[in-house]
């Protein structure tokens, strides 16, 4: 049975009311979506303002703090090292990494593999998941990524392999600083800087001008703001967003924006680039189209595949399980999307969303600079309804 095609005939049009709404009724300060269909730039908008305290216009070239963008960068970087035979995903990570051995909930030992790592079934998880008055990430000193600058990569693992597991690997599934221990895996495997093995297999295929760790020229960087009402708060030095737990009580999600600008801060492999929208859009269309330069077709087909199994994400992901990468649409109905089966999607915390749809050729990059309103909920959903004809 052939897919039907989204109707590009208004698709701009549809798409740049919804980034204007959301600019006006004060849930984004500014926003970048781009969209192509089968290889083909269908919608390139920018709306409203990269920096309000300086009226700074968004441009669809601005540069943005990608956050958990990095993951599946790095998730490409890795599955290269796979394939030249210097990485095996289902060896002990200890291999790679001696040191790094966190205990059991129990504190009986444990074995990780890079598979685990990839796919957030390790048993790590992020600091923000805990309640902030019971924390043993921050109680360890571990860093998300996104903030606490000038922690070394050494010592931010050597502290989080004093931590427990909050379950045995491969028996659930937490987000969590896994693709940051990868990177510590990646600059063992090869001896060089994450950045560099980034640039190598990632960066330099595509092109990359402005998107890698590097820091940007603070000219074309987006400022950093918060939910809030009646506008969104810029983000100081140091921003600290509180966050409902599923299963009740408080955590926090720490910024600090300008920690890519810190030399001695790690390049964090879940939550360290810097980019544009055409160049993050670039990836996910040598992802689409089997792997494009980066990586051999069996490889790419891992993005948008199961990779946990009937291991459940939790009641928030529904109609969803993790792959490579990102999370893979395995019920459209019961994830109340428009996306096909197959399709695969993942955010960034300081306000992003993209979704490759194989089925129906469309990548989606969504990116802002108002966290957490830009990578969940109303808008990026009403992008993605647009996008699609609704």
């Amino acid at each position: 049975m052939s897919v039907a095609q989204p109707d590009t005939a208004r698709m701009t049009e549809r798409v740049r009311h919804v980034m204007e709404t959301a600019v006006q009724t004060g849930r984004l300060v500014g926003a970048v979506v781009l969209v192509a269909v089968d290889g083909q730039p269908v919608v390139t908008e920018a709306v409203g303002l990269a920096d309000r305290e300086r009226g700074l216009p968004m441009r669809a070239d601005t540069v943005f703090r990608l956050a958990s963008l990095t993951k599946p960068v790095v998730t490409a970087a890795a599955l290269a090292l796979a394939e030249q035979g210097l990485l095996d995903l289902h060896a002990p990570v200890t291999r790679y990494l001696p040191d790094f051995s966190p205990a059991l909930p129990d504190g009986g030992a444990a074995v990780i593999t890079p598979h685990q790592l990839l796919t957030h079934t390790s048993g790590l998880t992020y600091g923000f998941s805990f309640p902030r008055d019971d924390n043993p990430y921050t109680r360890a000193g571990v860093s998300d990524g996104i903030a606490e600058p000038g922690v070394s990569l050494a010592d931010n693992l050597a502290r989080l392999a004093t931590t427990r597991l909050v379950f045995a690997p491969g028996r659930g599934w937490s987000y969590s600083l896994g693709l940051d221990v990868m990177g510590g895996v990646i600059e063992k495997i090869t001896g060089q800087p994450l950045p560099d093995v980034v640039r190598q297999h990632v960066g330099a295929p595509l092109g990359w001008r402005q998107t890698g760790f590097a820091p940007p020229a603070r000219d074309n960087l987006a400022a950093c703001y918060a939910d809030a009402r009646p506008m969104p708060l810029l983000m100081g030095e140091t921003y600290v967003l509180p966050r409902q737990l599923p299963g009740g009580g408080v955590g926090e999600i720490r910024f600090a924006p300008d920690r890519v600008f810190n030399p001695a801060s790690y390049p964090s492999g879940g939550a360290g680039m810097v980019g544009t929208a055409g160049e993050f859009l670039a990836f996910l269309e040598a992802l689409r189209q089997g792997g494009e330069g980066l990586l051999a077709p069996a490889s790419a087909a891992l993005f948008g595949r199961n990779a946990i199994g009937d291991v459940d994400m939790g009641p928030l992901a529904r109609g969803r399980r993790f792959g490579y990468g990102g999370a893979v649409i395995t019920d459209p109905v019961a994830a109340r999307t428009p996306l096909s089966p197959g399709s695969f999607t993942w955010g960034g915390v300081y306000g992003h969303q993209w979704v490759v749809d194989r089925a129906r050729g469309i990548s989606i990059v969504m990116l802002s600079n108002t966290a957490l309103a830009g990578m969940a909920g109303s808008y990026p959903d009403a992008v993605v309804a647009a996008v699609y004809g609704g």
